[in-house]
């Protein structure tokens, strides 16, 4: 996928990238971390070490379509992105899309999520993703005009765009 935001690429992922997809992915986990364990920092480091191992075995395992990205300013690592664009030959699934913490908020992930809908939109597609209930990114899809349209435990919303809105 080519972005058409200035200075914003996107590179397919690269086995020598785990070390930094591990970093993104425990950006995530660090204000739960640290409010809901007393764990030192190596424990802390093991645990994100083993779920961030978990997790990209399983979306390598289960969205064998999918399309996984570092997303770089410049030529520096700022993010993920993991996407298929032809999801059960339905639409559009963001698997995940995850800016570093001290790139947030600067109209980058907004920006790239309206890439991918413009190009849903063209091809006549709709776009799912899971979000849980308490990320602060929620608002950012609700206002972008994605709807729940179901929810697991509580927790994991799958929200959807649809094109024909």
């Amino acid at each position: 996928m080519e972005l058409k935001i200035k200075d914003i690429a996107l590179r397919n992922i690269q086995a020598y990238d785990l070390p930094v997809l591990c970093e993104i992915y425990g950006s995530t986990r660090k204000e739960e971390l640290e409010k809901g364990t007393n764990w030192n920092d190596e424990q802390k480091r093991l645990f994100i070490e083993h779920q961030f191992s978990a997790q990209h075995e399983y979306y390598q395992k289960n969205y064998l379509g999918g399309k996984f990205y570092i997303i770089e300013k410049e030529n520096v690592t700022i993010g993920r992105l993991y996407i298929d664009f032809f999801f059960e030959q339905k639409g559009i699934r963001i698997i995940d899309i995850t800016i570093l913490p001290e790139w947030r908020n600067k109209n980058i992930g907004s920006s790239i999520l309206n890439e991918i809908l413009k190009k849903a939109a063209s091809n006549n597609l709709n776009v799912t993703i899971h979000v849980e209930s308490f990320n602060p990114a929620m608002e950012l899809y609700k206002r972008l005009g994605f709807q729940k349209i179901s929810e697991t435990n509580g927790v994991y919303h799958l929200m959807q765009w649809n094109a024909t809105n």
